[in-house]
């Protein structure tokens, strides 16, 4: 069981990165995952694909008029075909290693989520993201800016429903995959269910803040944020 202090940081953690994705479709994993591993190493990966589990059928509830339901199809068919050699890269990382593959994805989603260009959400483009998207998500949590980008010239709702249905229907499958090879049981469940408040305060606190989240003033902040903790994580692996 997670300390008390820690358990209260990690919340903050979530409520913060939860009200983001809500706002502007993802961002949950991508700010929150470097973080808590900094705080607690076992909130990563299972426990935050937890939260995110609940995150995106909250959202997908909400928005479920705007989901583009083909794209989700071949996204979803991409994601777990990617799970299956995450799954095995887990089985034999040292934590060491972890650290170092974890931190390098991080760093591998920030440069995705910069260097973007003029993707359409075609189905080559979907599949192919959503292929990206189960290898890392399952790894490290964190599976939302390669789906981001094959969807960054959608709308809003949109980009926001679509994504958060395959969080939901990816993060079940990552899950999945961490129990049979012994990376999430009963240990992980419970403090995944610790962080649902946090989600809850997310999603209240990010209806009142659509309207003054102005995205191009969020992304730097995210992309920075979550740059440093991928790097304090590599520096922990490296002493």
């Amino acid at each position: 069981m997670p300390g008390i202090e820690s358990a209260l940081i990690a919340l903050v953690i979530i409520a913060f990165a939860s009200a983001l994705q809500a706002s502007i479709g993802f961002g949950l994993a991508l700010v929150a995952a470097p973080l808590l591993a900094l705080v607690d190493r076992a909130y990563v990966p299972g426990p935050i694909l937890c939260a995110g589990l609940f995150l995106g059928a909250i959202m997908t509830v909400r928005e479920r008029n705007e989901i583009d339901l083909g794209g989700v199809g071949w996204a979803a068919l991409g994601r777990f075909l990617g799970i299956v050699p995450a799954g095995f890269a887990l089985h034999w990382a040292s934590q060491a290693a972890f650290d170092r593959m974890f931190a390098s994805l991080v760093l591998a989603a920030v440069a995705m989520s910069v260097l973007h260009g003029n993707l359409k959400p075609k189905r080559g483009v979907v599949f192919g993201a959503g292929l990206i998207s189960g290898f890392m998500g399952t790894i490290t949590s964190i599976g939302g800016p390669p789906l981001a980008l094959a969807y960054q010239s959608a709308s809003g709702p949109r980009l926001r429903a679509t994504l958060a249905a395959l969080f939901a229907l990816g993060s079940v499958a990552s899950i999945a995959t961490l129990a049979v090879i012994g990376r999430f049981g009963e240990a992980e469940a419970v403090r995944g269910l610790l962080l649902v408040p946090g989600v809850l305060v997310g999603v209240l606190v990010s209806g009142p803040l659509l309207p003054y989240l102005d995205q191009g003033a969020t992304r730097p902040m995210v992309l920075g944020l979550s740059t440093l903790s991928a790097l304090a994580v590599l520096l922990r692996a490296a002493s």
